[in-house]
């Protein structure tokens, strides 16, 4: 009998929790070979990626981070985790950004974005999906999600975390000067863009 892994399990592969491809409709049209073109180099401003950071007790946050500026937005979800609540989450986090910085969200595979469809009529935001088992397609909010994992450490009850503290997080993520951004803050960065935006309409 072949020896078991320190997991359990005696094949390499590991099991995706993913349902299977024929029981993921939400994916039809909205790949990642699907995405505009445009997203891949950055130079475009309004496209962003987006995940949840989990904690117990059903709790979490959804992250979004915008592709060119680096500007995070973070949403608590309400002790649920359900496509519907994260949605309408997410609604809630960018509706006052201009349209114009409204272009695309690159997400996970995850059940929670299977409503996305609904989100896209309400935005105007279309939502596209990496490939299984791929975080480095959407590697800005991987590491996003490390700088919060650096203020709310792995374990952390986001139930018990307020309003007011997540703000402050998302604060002090886009004050945060980055080398990728000729040490610009997101926020800087993200004002001269919308500005740039309203220059060119």
């Amino acid at each position: 009998m072949e020896k078991a892994l320190r997991s359990g399990r005696t094949g390499r592969k590991p099991q995706s929790k993913l349902p299977a491809r024929n029981t993921r409709p939400w994916l039809e049209g909205a790949r990642l070979s699907d995405r505009p073109a445009e997203v891949d180099d950055r130079a475009v401003p309004g496209h962003w990626e987006g995940d949840l950071v989990v904690g117990p007790g059903n709790s979490g946050i959804v992250t979004l981070v915008e592709r060119s500026s680096r500007f995070t937005l973070l949403g608590r979800l309400p002790g649920v985790r359900d496509s519907a609540t994260v949605i309408e989450v997410m609604q809630k986090m960018i509706h006052t950004l201009p349209q114009a910085m409204l272009k695309t969200i690159t997400c996970d595979q995850g059940t929670e974005m299977a409503q996305h469809a609904t989100f896209t009529v309400v935005t105007g935001c279309q939502l596209f999906f990496c490939d299984p088992h791929s975080p480095w397609q959407r590697g800005t909010n991987e590491n996003t999600n490390g700088l919060v994992r650096d203020i709310h450490p792995k374990g952390t009850n986001f139930n018990q975390v307020s309003d007011e503290e997540l703000a402050h997080t998302q604060h002090l993520l886009n004050i945060r000067p980055r080398q990728t951004l000729q040490w610009d803050t997101p926020s800087e960065r993200l004002a001269k863009l919308i500005d740039g935006v309203a220059l060119a309409s």
